[in-house]
């Protein structure tokens, strides 16, 4: 069996960093990684590099750690993608094709189809709905600034699709996107992204303000 090289271990670690297989804070060691996957240091400084440089872990003085983001950023995060997702949503509903609406349609379907997802198969399955979206604009460069933004909520707890019938109501949000791509409405389909993604954000702010401030 041929050896993992940088790229294909990258790819595995950012998809366990997606998934919630680290936590904010955890260390990622060469050593112990190499050992992991089988293969020399080189390859797995190379991986946890470019992570580092894609904003998922950041340098500390005895390593690489999963980054930890302040609410203050956070927050920023969804100002910009607000902004950026509507205009995503605008160049989709002018430049998809057939197949792009195949495959947004296919996934609201299987999203539908899942019952009861745990919050990590939530949040996966949500970024992978609006990836389809961003790659259907025909926008490598905002499709590039959105994953990277996108990135920063790999390192939040918890996700808001899980709170009530978000998780619900979020679904039925994407069915409008998708139809309005369809129907070619570009206005439509920024509206209807950023007030998705305006929604989310006053959950999240809301969800900060039930967490506890600590005992002193």
């Amino acid at each position: 069996m041929a050896k993992l090289d940088a790229q294909a271990i990258h790819a595995q670690l950012r998809q366990q960093l997606l998934r919630g297989h680290f936590m904010p804070g955890d260390p990622l060691r060469e050593v112990a990684l190499a050992e992991e996957f089988g293969v020399s240091r080189t390859p797995v400084r190379e991986a946890l590099t470019r992570l580092l440089h894609e904003g998922m872990l950041e340098r500390r003085a005895r390593g690489l750690f999963v980054r930890e983001i302040e609410p203050e950023q956070i927050m920023q995060v969804y100002d910009l993608r607000i902004m950026l997702e509507g205009q995503a949503a605008s160049e989709a509903a002018e430049m998809r094709s057939e197949t792009d609406l195949a495959k947004l349609q296919g996934l609201i379907d299987r999203d539908r189809a899942l019952e009861n997802p745990d919050d990590v198969t939530r949040l996966v399955t949500n970024i992978e709905f609006h990836r389809t979206l961003w790659k259907a604009a025909r926008n490598p460069v905002l499709e590039d600034i959105l994953d990277r933004l996108a990135s920063h909520h790999v390192h939040i707890p918890s996700s808001t699709l899980s709170v009530g019938n978000r998780w619900e109501e979020s679904l039925n949000e994407h069915q409008r996107i998708c139809d309005c791509i369809r129907d070619r409405d570009a206005s439509g389909a920024r509206d209807v992204v950023q007030q998705h993604m305006k929604t989310a954000k006053a959950m999240r702010l809301t969800m900060f303000s039930h967490v506890q401030a600590p005992q002193i």
